[in-house]
């Protein structure tokens, strides 16, 4: 195993036990999705600043505002990851204001106004609230039944890119008819198409090396998940790297993640476990892009593959929030 990868491994790790110990009752799915947020950054996740961003969010919203939900680890530790809490959430707020005007309130909508607010101009947040449920209602116009709440958090990602927001609809559809025959899950389908519409390249290559992926670690006995793990496996068919070197990164990454506390009988599963390896790898391979991203050419495939990452985490948090709710609902019965 490389040693980049090792440590990103051993980071991750630590991260979750942070948020595990800082944390206690929170979902045992989020723990390792929020530590991804750390280790994507090269960050180890300090309790103090957590705690500081947790009562930063107790201040600023009431107990039953959307930001105290089922994803308030993953908003507590985008806040802890970026600098600046109290400044990020006072901007994530208003744009959450904004978004309300055009989206029904959810549990996902903070995560999306959490992302929109990284990287929009206060003066342009009625426009970008806007954009986005453009975005969405092209997603519903296709997809009607499959289109829901937590859609919104791709429709923020998507209203960053620069390209129309029919052109950028267009291509998520087209990467969509070309997985769809490939696996069960339209939902899991759906969201692999929205990152895949991310990245540079045409839909046919983007998904002839997504399933390219899928193929080659199930032929070495690695069956990758097909519901929102589905999501990371459109990150790691982005990256720069050949897909023999990918396969063999995940595969590595994975097995020494399947020694480590949380990953036993008693944890979570090996199609989590696998999904995580992949956060890892992209993660290793963001870094090496970021260092060759003083070529032009290379910046826009490495701003493409930040905003897969993304989505992919906002995916993961989705899941888990909903088997969180699942979870808090089944024991209140």
């Amino acid at each position: 195993m490389r040693n980049q990868l090792q440590t990103l491994c051993d980071n991750f790790i630590e991260n979750r036990d942070i948020l595990r110990k800082t944390f206690r009752w929170e979902s045992a799915y989020l723990y390792p999705v929020c530590a991804a947020v750390f280790t994507e950054r090269g960050q180890t996740a300090d309790p103090a600043a957590l705690r500081h961003c947790d009562r930063l969010l107790k201040e600023q919203t009431g107990p039953f505002n959307g930001f105290r939900g089922t994803a308030r680890l993953a908003i507590l530790s985008l806040l802890a990851a970026g600098g600046d809490p109290g400044g990020r959430l006072r901007r994530a707020l208003q744009l959450y204001d904004a978004l309300k005007g055009y989206f029904f309130v959810s549990q996902y909508l903070p995560m999306a106004a959490m992302i929109l607010a990284e990287g929009t101009e206060k003066s342009r947040y009625a426009e970008t609230a806007a954009r986005c449920r453009l975005i969405y209602d092209l997603m519903k116009a296709e997809h009607p039944f499959l289109t829901s709440g937590e859609d919104s958090i791709f429709a923020s990602l998507l209203a960053l890119s620069p390209r129309p927001a029919e052109e950028t609809a267009e291509e998520a559809e087209g990467c969509y008819r070309l997985l769809k025959p490939d696996f069960f899950s339209a939902n899991a389908v759906q969201s692999l198409s929205h990152v895949l519409a991310l990245g540079e390249g045409t839909a046919e290559e983007k998904c002839q090396r997504t399933m390219g992926l899928y193929q080659g670690l199930k032929d070495r006995g690695y069956k990758y998940g097909t519901e929102y793990e589905l999501a990371t496996l459109g990150v790691l068919a982005l990256l720069p790297g050949e897909p023999e070197a990918v396969i063999e990164d995940v595969i590595q990454a994975d097995d020494y993640l399947s020694g480590r506390s949380g990953y036993g009988l008693l944890g979570l599963g090996r199609k989590q476990r696998l999904m995580h390896a992949g956060m890892l790898v992209s993660a290793g391979y963001r870094e090496q892009a970021a260092e060759n991203a003083m070529q032009s050419a290379a910046v826009g495939g490495t701003l493409s593959l930040v905003a897969a990452q993304q989505a992919a985490l906002c995916a993961a948090v989705a899941a888990a929030s909903a088997a969180a709710g699942a979870s808090a609902s089944a024991g209140g019965n």
